[in-house]
């Protein structure tokens, strides 16, 4: 009776754990949701408040994390060269697939896109935070850097359709993206240990404290469920592609290589973020099913309430974490 009791206790104390750190996080979403429903958020507002996020408050928040943390605690080359696998094979794995399945250029091309691309930048920083705190953010923030590179390129090919590219083109806009700046600006900081003035600090942590709840926010006011239209098959399987598939299999090569339990489930939460939501414009600016992409961002972020909070019990429940 007594082992009953403890078992059902460990059960309880997990789910608790997991709960507190999922719930915040969906909860906001579900309140951006609300709130432009309730017409106290309009296009306008989350339009600003996206582009506020991407160009200044995110930048700063990985400025901030990665300047003041020593880079050679959180830079682990077995962890970023796993993640790069991860995103690579993923991503040639789906292209394989659409093409098997006859796909059109411009399904394929959302439907590998919308597979393969995490939104390591807001739900997978969030995520961390959550899960590890400052030292989660830091860790993160190196994962970022490598993913947004990859994730820019790879769309870029995925949804060009055997279209004639400007690679030189889009170095140049990969080069200005600002978490990318940001990342190359704080290096020599964190590098050379560069104490930085408290007022700089003190008014970039102020900013960089709204990054997360403004971006969960904004990514709810984009939901809308009347979008699930004809699409919906195709963008569920890309779904599971990227809520189970890729973080699934992925951590769990992670574990038999003997990456520590912090690592397994950081590399989880980032590769199982939902799709991300600069996939839309992308996909609409270089003519793509921008209707199929929209579905998978949906799809994907709705069922991330799952695949994470299940992810984070399991790996709790088993005590990686």
């Amino acid at each position: 009776m007594t082992t009953r009791l403890q078992g059902l206790a460990l059960y309880w104390d997990t789910l608790l754990f997991t709960a507190n750190m999922v719930a915040p996080i969906f909860l906001l979403v579900l309140l951006g949701a609300l709130l432009k429903r309730w017409r106290l958020l309009d296009d306008a507002f989350v339009q600003t408040g996206s582009r506020l996020v991407f160009l200044v408050c995110l930048p700063v928040l990985v400025f901030l994390s990665i300047s003041q943390t020593h880079i050679r605690q959180v830079l682990d080359l077995r962890l970023m060269g796993l993640t790069a696998a991860a995103v690579l094979l993923t991503f040639l794995g789906c292209a394989f697939w659409a093409r098997l399945k006859g796909l059109a250029g411009g399904d394929r091309g959302a439907f590998v896109q919308g597979a393969f691309r995490s939104n390591f930048g807001i739900i997978g920083l969030a995520m961390a935070v959550s899960l590890f705190g400052d030292s989660g953010l830091a860790r993160a923030s190196v994962l970022l850097a490598l993913g947004i590179p990859m994730f820019n390129v790879l769309s870029i090919v995925a949804l060009s359709s055997g279209t004639e590219q400007n690679w030189a083109a889009t170095l140049k806009n990969v080069c200005k993206n600002p978490l990318i700046i940001a990342v190359v600006v704080a290096l020599p900081f964190s590098i050379l240990e560069v104490p930085m003035p408290s007022i700089v600090t003190d008014a970039a942590g102020s900013l960089g404290k709204m990054t997360l709840p403004l971006a969960l926010l904004t990514i709810g006011a984009t939901l809308n469920l009347r979008d699930m239209r004809s699409d919906s098959k195709l963008a569920i399987q890309a779904s599971l592609v990227k809520l189970l598939w890729m973080p699934g299999i992925f951590s769990f090569i992670a574990w038999l290589m003997g990456f520590d339990g912090k690592d397994v489930a950081l590399l989880f939460v980032m590769l199982g973020s939902p799709t991300a939501a600069a996939a839309f414009v992308m996909a609409r600016a270089m003519g793509s099913n921008a209707q199929l992409t929209a579905n998978i961002i949906l799809a994907s972020t709705l069922g991330s309430v799952l695949s994470l909070s299940g992810g984070i019990y399991v790996m709790r429940l088993v005590g990686l974490i």
